[in-house]
C-alpha cells in the first residue's frame, strides 16, 4: 500500500494530522506492507525567505480577524498540539517560504526513502513550531537538515541549486488535479483519500478499507 501525504511543514494541523496517522498506523496490522511518502504543498507559495514585522498582526490581516482571535486560535492549537504530544509556541514561531523545506524532503527520499524522509519532516516541524527556527533561512534548514542524518554535501548542493525545484512544483500540480485545497490530505494508492488532521479511527477506517477493497480487486 502507498499513502501519499500533501502537507507543509508550517501548517499545525498538518503536524497533528502526522500524529494522528502515526497512531492510526500503529494499530494497522498490515503496516508493514504500507509506504508513507509526504508530498510538498506551500501554503503561502508567494513568501520571502522571512517574513518580517508582527506576525499575530499580519495573521489576523490575513485571515480577517484581529489580534485576540489569532490568540485564542492559538491558544486552541496548542491544547490539541499537548493532547497529541506535538509543541507548538506560535510566539517563537518564524514564517517564511518553504520551498527549499519541501527540496530538502525529496532529497531526503532520494537518499533514505520513508525513513529519512520522515525523520527530517519531524526535525522540520519540531525545529518551526517548538524551537523558533526561521523555516526559509538556508542556515537554519541545514542545520535542521543535518541533525535530521542527511549528508551535508548534498545538502549544500541542493540549497545551493533549484534542484528538486521541478519536484516539488509537480507534487502541487498533481494535488491541483486532485483538487487538494487545503492540507492535511491524505491519499492511498491514489484511490481513496481524507481531507484534514482526522482522528486516528477515521484514518484507521480508511487504511482497512483501501487493503480490503484493493485485496478484492486483485482477487
Amino acid at each position: 500500500m502507498k499513502v501519499e501525504i500533501w502537507s507543509d511543514v508550517v501548517c499545525p494541523w498538518c503536524a497533528l494530522g502526522r500524529r494522528r496517522f502515526a497512531a492510526a498506523l500503529a494499530r494497522f496490522p498490515h503496516a508493514d506492507e504500507v509506504e508513507v511518502r509526504y508530498r510538498s504543498f506551500e501554503l503561502d507559495p508567494g513568501a520571502p525567505r522571512r517574513h518580517e514585522g508582527d506576525r499575530e498582526e499580519r495573521l489576523a490581516a490575513k485571515f480577517g480577524s484581529d489580534r485576540a482571535q489569532v490568540r485564542a486560535m492559538h491558544d486552541r492549537m496548542t491544547d490539541l498540539g499537548a493532547a497529541e504530544g506535538v509543541a507548538f509556541r506560535f510566539e517563537k514561531a518564524q514564517d517564511g517560504s518553504t520551498v527549499d523545506a519541501h527540496r530538502l524532503l525529496h532529497l531526503a527520499w532520494d537518499e533514505g526513502g520513508a525513513a529519512l524522509q520522515e525523520t527530517l519532516k519531524e526535525r522540520l516541524q519540531h525545529g518551526y513550531f517548538a524551537e523558533g527556527e526561521p523555516i526559509g533561512e538556508p542556515d537554519a534548514l541545514r542545520h535542521l537538515a543535518l541533525d535530521a542524518g542527511l549528508p551535508g554535501a548534498a545538502v549544500d548542493r541542493v540549497l545551493a541549486s533549484d534542484e528538486y525545484l521541478d519536484a516539488v512544483r509537480a507534487d502541487e500540480g498533481k494535488a491541483r488535479r486532485y483538487g487538494i485545497t487545503g492540507v492535511p490530505f491524505f491519499v492511498v494508492d491514489a484511490t481513496y483519500g481524507a481531507s484534514g488532521a482526522q482522528p486516528a479511527d477515521a484514518l484507521l477506517q480508511l487504511l482497512e478499507k483501501a487493503r480490503e477493497e484493493g485485496r478484492t480487486r486483485s482477487a
